[in-house]
């Protein structure tokens, strides 16, 4: 029964399901963990959330953390655009993709599906989170904020039972994923910036099998559309 984590989908709704349906070959047998940032930035948000609902619906084994962006979404549903950081271009993607003119308007339906996010998931094996943990807590587990945001840490392999650690967040050029897949390294970022496709060293969603560590590799296929490059 493979298992594969992916994260950082950022709207590229087409990519993904290249990458499920053309890469992975997904089966109802097979557990997919997709670590967040589901929304923004990327030109699809809406359809990114309704093929996970419709894997979901269809009893594929598709679990999901919390990103940064999702909980940014939230927020300005609550709060309206201030709540968000992205670009007048990148806000208008998020309005045209869920056709509302407002955050506030956002529908019940995509509301509920991020409110019920978890932060982090843990595996016999591993643990899932978006961002990481922050080892200098008493209680890393509870530090939201950090595991939605955190950068540059080092992990305390013995507060996670010396599990593997998967996270995303912070986008890395594909190479750097290969040598890390490829030396087992126990901290793997999965983050290969798959919405940034005008940088050349990004723009790739990555999945990984969390068993044999081979890497399965879809370039953006939602391009062409309006976004900033990372610096």
């Amino acid at each position: 029964m493979p298992r594969y984590a992916i994260t950082d989908i950022h709207g590229c709704a087409r990519t993904l399901k290249a990458m499920v349906h053309d890469q992975l070959r997904l089966t109802k047998h097979d557990e997919l963990y997709l670590l967040g940032d589901f929304v923004n930035k990327g030109p699809d948000s809406k359809g990114v959330i309704d093929f996970i609902l419709h894997l979901q619906k269809q009893r594929y084994q598709v679990h999901c953390l919390r990103g940064n962006h999702d909980q940014m979404l939230l927020k300005a549903v609550e709060k309206g655009e201030k709540a968000l950081n992205l670009t007048s271009t990148e806000r208008g993607l998020v309005l045209q993709s869920f056709g509302i003119t407002r955050f506030e308007h956002l529908p019940d339906k995509y509301t509920a599906f991020l409110n019920g996010l978890p932060y982090y998931l843990e595996l016999p094996d591993y643990f899932l989170v978006h961002a990481g943990f922050d080892f200098k807590q008493d209680d890393i587990f509870s530090d939201k904020e950090a595991m939605l945001n955190i950068r540059d840490y080092k992990p305390d392999w013995g507060r996670l039972g010396n599990k593997k650690l998967l996270h995303g967040h912070t986008p890395t050029p594909l190479h750097g994923i290969k040598k890390a897949a490829s030396h087992k390294e126990p901290k793997l970022n999965l983050d290969a910036g798959c919405v940034y496709y005008r940088n050349a060293a990004f723009g790739n969603l990555v999945a990984l099998d969390l068993d044999t560590l081979e890497l399965y590799i879809q370039p953006n296929i939602d391009r062409p559309y309006p976004v900033a490059r990372k610096g």
